[in-house]
């Protein structure tokens, strides 16, 4: 008797773990598809806010990917850690610099995340923003204590990817200015020694030429 009350009770421990986990993936799933209400659900019964998914992703990020402000701003008032990073090294601020939506932004600033966190690539929130063109989250990013001036894996600087990696359009020459403004460093070269403005030049971008040439430009 005491053998079939053990092995009873070891299936039981196994089928609460199991549902434990199903309610996790439950979690970020719905905050992947914008589920609000299965999101405020799944919390009231308990689930950890912080649950995270096969990925490592947890429900915050999920939501910023989603580019649902209502749902990122309710998982942070539950309590959710914005600095936890999934098994691609994305959390909910380095998402904002892959998906730009600044509203989203501003409220994961709100729950102070560590700027220092850097992406698969090596890089900070405001060096993909750089590079995809998102102007507002690159200005509202260069106004916090991230470090302006951060070199990726790659070896490139926000600047260098904006240059390098943009279209040399309004988007693009915008944020060259921004983080000029910022005082990035216009003298901080790629690894093969290539400058912002050298790489300007090369492609034939003449306003970010005039803006990287201006004499208070640091370098």
């Amino acid at each position: 008797m005491l053998a079939v009350a053990l092995v009873a009770l070891v299936v039981f421990l196994a089928a609460s773990d199991a549902g434990g986990r199903d309610d996790d993936a439950d979690l970020v799933a719905a905050a992947a598809r914008g589920d609000l209400e299965s999101v405020r659900q799944l919390i009231g019964r308990g689930v950890d806010v912080d649950s995270r998914d096969a990925q490592g992703r947890t429900a915050v990020t999920a939501a910023v990917y989603a580019d649902d402000l209502e749902l990122v701003q309710a998982l942070i008032e539950a309590g959710a850690d914005v600095d936890i990073q999934d098994e691609m090294r994305a959390n909910a601020l380095l998402a904002t610099g892959e998906t730009g939506n600044v509203e989203i932004l501003r409220a994961v600033l709100r729950a102070s995340p560590d700027l220092t966190r850097t992406n698969r690539f090596g890089g900070t929130a405001l060096i993909p923003a750089a590079h995809r063109g998102h102007v507002e989250v690159v200005r509202e990013l260069v106004g916090t204590a991230m470090n302006v001036d951060h070199v990726n894996d790659p070896g490139w600087t926000a600047l260098l990817e904006a240059v390098i990696l943009g279209d040399g359009g309004p988007a693009h020459r915008e944020i060259v200015r921004i983080l000029v403004d910022a005082g990035a460093d216009t003298g901080i070269a790629d690894t093969d020694g290539v400058t912002p403005l050298e790489h300007a030049c090369r492609s034939g971008y003449a306003e970010m030429i005039q803006i990287l040439s201006q004499p208070d430009a640091t370098g």
